[in-house]
């Protein structure tokens, strides 16, 4: 008999079309809990359905994703309705979801939330407890596993961002029954070194039961009593652990806690420069206005200095001596022409002018002007004055003569 010899396509492609008519696979109902849930910027979600010994893998694209009524979150009890299909080119089958509804919580969601209440309660949340992470942290101390990718990134973000810092780390189980024991020993180790100044708790991406060491309530109290401020960088973002509330800092990733952790070399270097430059920008003006100041007050101290003043002066003097002059001038000329008036005036009543006519004046020895004979009578001697000049006179008669 001959076999006809297909291709991994054909047989592929054989399996898939039998799935696809298949009445039961393609109107499938399956309950389980949810899983590893991812959720890509595409919008669509990928996850595992599992119950007590198997798991199926799960897409739900963004199509029917935008109905859904909550948010899916590890632990939850669901139901699916959709279709069993082949992926063609992985040679895999898997769940293609078109509804989902809640069919109540998982186990360990459940305990996680009843933990979470617990430690909440008791403190161990409270924002006052929370340290304060180091801005230039020197020597970084490191609890996670040596072989995963949590240390390769956080060696990488150190190396990109400051090659001067110091990591010590601690290698431990992040994963299983003895995890729990080795993180707190980590913890404890590291916080016995005077020399660590922040520690970062990390571990790559996982299902909820790859992560539940951090869900340990004995790790929550060691992190919460450490000496040393701890960031956590649990999972993938949507990831969130017990420790995760109780550190003194959460981080999305564990390249995101060391991005917190490692201060920026360059970033520092470049502010030191522009301080540097912001200072010496400062001290010119200072000293800028600090000299216009100074040749200011030269300025003003060379005005009003002695010499300038007696200098200033004697030009106020003379100044003031030719306002004088011009003043002594007006007064004198105003003066004369008063004076003028006045020998005109007087000019025109001198009595001595009426001499000049033929008049003259007679006096009493005594000086008082005799005008008439009553006067004249009693007189043994006058005075005469003429117009060019006076003469006594004795007077031995007088004839009176009305």
């Amino acid at each position: 008999m001959h076999i006809k010899v297909l291709t991994v396509s054909d047989i592929n492609n054989y399996i898939k079309r039998n799935f696809d008519n298949d009445f039961i696979l393609n109107n499938a109902s399956v309950k389980g809990e949810i899983s590893n849930i991812k959720f890509h910027s595409s919008g669509h979600i990928y996850f595992s359905l599992k119950d007590e010994s198997s798991k199926i893998n799960c897409i739900m694209f963004r199509s029917s994703a935008k109905s859904l009524k909550f948010v899916p979150e590890n632990g939850m009890k669901i139901i699916l309705q959709g279709r069993i299909s082949v992926y063609e080119k992985e040679g895999v089958y898997q769940f293609y979801c078109d509804e989902m509804k809640l069919d109540g919580l998982g186990e360990l969601y459940i305990a996680f939330e009843k933990l979470k209440t617990k430690l909440e309660a008791k403190g161990l949340f409270d924002k006052n407890h929370k340290k304060d992470i180091p801005k230039y942290a020197r020597k970084i101390g490191i609890v996670t596993s040596t072989t995963g990718a949590a240390v390769r990134d956080i060696i990488n973000v150190t190396k990109r961002r400051n090659k001067c810092i110091d990591l010590v780390i601690y290698p431990s189980l992040v994963q299983g029954l003895d995890a729990a024991e080795d993180i707190i020993n980590g913890i404890n180790v590291l916080n016995a070194r005077d020399d660590i100044e922040v520690i970062i708790l990390a571990r790559g991406g996982g299902s909820i039961e790859d992560l539940w060491c951090f869900n340990d309530e004995r790790v929550a109290d060691a992190v919460y009593n450490s000496k040393k401020p701890i960031i956590t960088g649990v999972g993938h973002e949507i990831d969130y652990t017990i420790v995760d509330f109780v550190s003194d800092r959460r981080a999305p990733t564990p390249s995101a806690a060391a991005e917190i952790a490692v201060f920026d070399l360059n970033n520092l270097l470049e502010k030191i420069v522009n301080y540097k430059n912001f200072l010496n920008k400062h001290i010119l003006n200072i000293l800028e206005e600090k000299r216009l100041r100074l040749t200011t007050s030269r300025k003003r101290l060379d005005s009003n200095s002695p010499l300038v003043y007696v200098v200033n002066q004697y030009a106020n003097i003379e100044k003031l001596r030719n306002i004088m002059n011009i003043k002594m001038k007006s007064v004198i000329l105003s003066n004369m022409e008063k004076l003028n008036r006045l020998k005109g005036l007087l000019d025109i009543d001198n009595p001595l002018n009426i001499l000049s006519k033929g008049y003259s004046i007679i006096q009493a020895e005594d000086g008082k002007v005799v005008n008439c004979i009553k006067e004249l009578d009693k007189q043994s001697k006058v005075n005469i004055i003429m117009k060019d000049g006076k003469a006594g006179f004795d007077i031995s008669r007088l004839e009176k003569n009305n």
